[in-house]
C-alpha cells in the first residue's frame, strides 16, 4: 500500500457501480473531488445481485483487514429487480429475498467498525422504450420495468431505516428532472454523465448533512501535504507563491 494512508470509501455493487468511471461517471466525479483527502475504491460488479454479493461479502469486506473503510456506499437492485426467467436462470431475486440479503449487507458493514458510515443507493428508473427496444443474439430479453424498480427502491429504503443506513432514493431523485428519460442513461439503464452528475449531488447533500463525526463531506476532510511551500507557483508579484492544494477551478461543476 503506498502511503500516507487516506481514508478508503468503497463503492461496491453491480455494473452501476463497475461503470462508475465511465462517461463522466459518478465514481470518477467521487475521486477527483476527494482528491487529496480520500482513496475511492471501486469494486463493482457487471451483471450481479445482492444473493451473489452476499457470497463473496467477507472476499470484500473482511473482518480481519487492517484498515476498514471510512465510507462504504452500496447499489444492488436494479438487476434483483429484472424479471424471472422460466428456466430459474438468471439475476432476478424476490423481493422478500433482497431485502434480507440487504439487511445482512448492512449489519455485515456496520460489525467492521463502530466508525464505518454506509449508504445505499436505491434503483434509479429506467427508460422503458429503449430497454424493450433492444435485441440481442447474446442473451435472452430484458425485462426492465418502473413498477418493478419502484418496489425494489422503496424495499431498499425501508431497510435503511430499519438497520439506520443512510438511503438515496435514485428512483425519485431522477424523476425530478423533466428530462431524465432522453438525459440520465446511455442505454436506457446505465448511467450517461447527466444521470452520474444526480447520483454525485445526492451522495454530497447526505455526507454535508449527515450529523457523522468526522464529518466526510470534502470540505470538512484534510488535504494531504496542504502545506506553503517555496516551490509552489510564484504569484504575479513575484514576492510569494500560491498555494494550488484547494483549487477546484478545473471542474466544470462546482460542486457544494
Amino acid at each position: 500500500m503506498v502511503g500516507p494512508a487516506r481514508p478508503q470509501f468503497v463503492l461496491f455493487g453491480s455494473s452501476i457501480v463497475q461503470l462508475s468511471f465511465s462517461n463522466g461517471g459518478w465514481g470518477a466525479i467521487l475521486s477527483d473531488i476527494y482528491a487529496r483527502k480520500a482513496d475511492v475504491l471501486l469494486r463493482g460488479y457487471y451483471g450481479w445481485n445482492s444473493r451473489r454479493a452476499l457470497q463473496v461479502l467477507d472476499q470484500v469486506f473482511p473482518k480481519d483487514a487492517a484498515v476498514q473503510p471510512s465510507l462504504v456506499i452500496v447499489y444492488f437492485g436494479g438487476n434483483d429487480s429484472m424479471g424471472s426467467h422460466s428456466s430459474g436462470l438468471g439475476p432476478h431475486v424476490p423481493l422478500s429475498e433482497y431485502i434480507e440479503n440487504m439487511r445482512k449487507i448492512a449489519r455485515h458493514l456496520q460489525s467492521l467498525s463502530d466508525c464505518i458510515r454506509i449508504i445505499f443507493l436505491t434503483c434509479p428508473p429506467v427508460d422503458e422504450e429503449k430497454v424493450r427496444g433492444k435485441t440481442s443474439e447474446i442473451f435472452s430479453e430484458l425485462v426492465r420495468t418502473n413498477e418493478l424498480c419502484g418496489q425494489y427502491s422503496e424495499a431498499c429504503i425501508k431497510v435503511g431505516e430499519e438497520t439506520g443506513v443512510k438511503v438515496i432514493d435514485l428512483f425519485n431523485a431522477f424523476q425530478r428532472r423533466d428530462d431524465w428519460v432522453n438525459a440520465c442513461f446511455t442505454d436506457g439503464i446505465h448511467l450517461s454523465a447527466e444521470g452520474s452528475n444526480i447520483v454525485v449531488e445526492e451522495i454530497l447533500k447526505v455526507l454535508k448533512n449527515a450529523q457523522w463525526k468526522p464529518c466526510l463531506h470534502w470540505k470538512s476532510m484534510p488535504t494531504e501535504f496542504a502545506e506553503d511551500s517555496s516551490y509552489d507557483l510564484v504569484a504575479a508579484d513575484g514576492e510569494r507563491t500560491l498555494n494550488p492544494s484547494e483549487w477546484t477551478f478545473h471542474r466544470e461543476i462546482q460542486w457544494d
